[in-house]
């Protein structure tokens, strides 16, 4: 499953919400080095109830707009948090 956000790092808490039709994580780790990169892929693994691994940036690196995959782990489909996010290719 793919999933588009927005990030904002330096946040004041660490949250993944969906707001005005878009998915948007605040993280509390600054953009220096990956480490809110990293911020991210921990927040949606723990909100889609999947491992760290399973969570990948496949696009917008150094970029806010970012596009997430999620894969399966063991067996169990990726989903948890919201069935009603953006999902990238998805109706």
């Amino acid at each position: 499953m793919r999933i588009e956000l927005k990030v904002f790092p330096k946040s004041s808490r660490e949250e993944l919400v969906e707001k005005d039709g878009m998915l948007k994580a605040y993280v509390k780790a600054a953009p220096d080095k990956g480490k809110a990169n990293k911020a991210v892929m921990e927040l949606v693994a723990r909100e889609y109830g999947v491992k760290k691994s399973a969570v990948s940036i496949i696009a917008g690196e150094t970029s806010r707009n970012k596009v997430i995959e999620i894969r399966k782990t063991q067996g169990r489909p990726a989903g948890g948090k919201a069935q009603s996010v953006k999902v990238k290719g998805e109706r």
